[in-house]
């Protein structure tokens, strides 16, 4: 082997970014999490528009500032007489009827900056406004669970740890579509034979390897039997979000010893063509609810344990702009769905679409910053206690209230 070829292949299992293999799932996995409870994050990059999603179809002014692009009433999904849902994400009201969805209305980060590196960095790290953060909330919760902490505690659906997981949890990344079982050179035998002897040491970089080709070769087994199940019927390549989704629950119901997920989807920067019940944005929301609920049909049971949230960075401006699209917001909208979930609600204070009540006469207020939701989901869901979550977001006190009665304890 080449030194070349030798150094691509240590990296691809350096600390912090490794990349893994589905698993054999056993009884011993099930008997050491008594705490079931999971969460699953997914990361709207590119500032969806909220008031697209769950449409204020009640209120005029949201029909004044958007002639174009305005949801008409008889395609809007009515949710509650005031608020709608896209048509688009039809796929997502059975968890609506079941009450095992809800959404946070008005909710965001309390920074006011308009730039999606530096409002997805804040997003992520939990601490707007600060840049010297040095990891992510997620990975933060995982160092507060109890237990020993395994390469396949957290698994990122993508090549690279995203911020929301850098820190010193080791994370698993489970590339995605076909992508998540495509071999690498470690799995010749005669190359894993000989990383194996020179990496069995205590050092720094044998401990990431071995964590690293342990998980891979936990969830390469699964991933292949899956495989093989599905290959009489192989998906489009726009449906990968959904076969992604529907791999992952599969994990996550064999394996309750993985207790966070996240994934991370782009393409929601809709400055021109937005479009209304159909378009651009439609034609985004369409896979993302189906893949959704893929990921609920295959957790099965473990949906009753998992908190499902759906973020972006900020919203889009009130009114439409001259390209038939929106600009950079302020105020967006939170999806929260899963089993503790009290859903079938519109969550949080509304300000109103007046230009008086927006937020610098242009933009949806933030009156619910989007670590209340955090908080309480760490809080009640996942049982962390005050101190740990205020660990896990620094600088941040939750107010309790409304919000609090989103997670059923």
């Amino acid at each position: 082997m080449r030194r070349r070829e030798f150094l691509k292949t240590a990296a691809a299992f350096g600390a912090g970014a490794l990349t893994l293999r589905a698993g054999l799932w056993t009884a011993s996995a099930v008997a050491e999490t008594a705490n079931q409870a999971r969460l699953i994050v997914v990361f709207l990059r590119g500032a969806v528009d909220g008031l697209n999603v769950v449409p204020p179809h009640g209120e005029a002014a949201y029909y004044q500032a958007r002639p174009a692009i305005a949801l008409a009433q008889p395609a809007v999904l009515d949710l509650d007489g005031h608020f709608g849902l896209h048509p688009a994400l039809s796929s997502l009201t059975p968890l609506w009827r079941e009450r095992s969805l809800a959404f946070v209305q008005a909710c965001g980060s309390p920074d006011p900056t308009r730039s999606h590196f530096d409002a997805q960095d804040y997003m992520e790290s939990a601490t707007p406004g600060v840049k010297s953060t040095p990891d992510g909330w997620l990975n933060r919760l995982l160092a507060a669970i109890p237990g020993p902490h395994r390469p396949t505690d957290a698994i990122n659906l993508g090549p690279v740890v995203p911020r929301i997981l850098a820190g010193r949890i080791p994370v698993a990344n489970l590339p995605m579509g076909r992508g998540a079982a495509r071999p690498l050179p470690l799995d010749r035998p005669l190359i894993e034979q000989n990383f194996a002897r020179l990496y069995q040491g205590g050092d720094v970089l044998s401990r990431a390897f071995q964590e690293g080709y342990q998980a891979r070769q936990k969830l390469l087994s699964e991933l292949n039997a899956d495989m093989l199940a599905a290959d009489n019927g192989a998906p489009h390549p726009d449906q990968a979000f959904a076969q992604s989704c529907d791999r992952l629950g599969r994990l996550m119901a064999r394996d309750p010893s993985i207790k966070v997920a996240f994934a991370a989807l782009g393409g929601w920067d809709t400055h021109v063509n937005q479009g209304a019940s159909e378009g651009q944005l439609a034609n985004h929301l369409r896979p993302l609810g189906e893949g959704l609920m893929s990921l609920v049909r295959a957790l099965g049971p473990a949906y009753r344990h998992c908190a499902i949230v759906v973020m972006s960075e900020f919203g889009r401006t009130v009114r439409e702009n001259g390209n038939g699209g929106t600009d950079h917001g302020h105020a967006n909208v939170m999806w929260v769905a899963g089993g503790p979930i009290r859903g079938g609600k519109v969550y949080g204070a509304w300000p109103g679409l007046q230009e008086d009540n927006l937020y610098q006469r242009r933009d949806l207020a933030v009156t619910t910053d989007f670590r209340t939701v955090l908080s309480a989901i760490i809080r009640r869901h996942l049982r962390l206690g005050s101190s740990a979550a205020r660990s896990i977001l620094p600088g941040f006190t939750a107010p309790g209230g409304s919000i609090d009665e989103l997670i059923a304890v």
